[in-house]
């Protein structure tokens, strides 16, 4: 069964800052999808099992933003 968790990610402004940060989260073992709103921040990751926060956190960080 799939697990889907919602974060918030500040300093998206465009198409390419979510892709950017689905990218880097999609790299995440275990990540099946990744959905970003760039208007919102919000970012939707279904898994096969729960994520650690800090392995999203460390994702978002790479693609140059932060989790709220």
């Amino acid at each position: 069964m799939s697990h889907t968790e919602t974060y918030t990610v500040t300093g998206m402004t465009c198409g390419h800052c979510a892709a950017s940060v689905r990218e880097e989260i999609s790299e995440i073992a275990g990540v099946e999808g990744v959905e970003v709103v760039v208007d919102s921040g919000a970012v939707t990751v279904t898994s096969g099992a729960p994520l650690e926060r800090s392995a999203v956190d460390a994702a978002v960080a790479e693609a140059g933003y932060a989790l709220v």
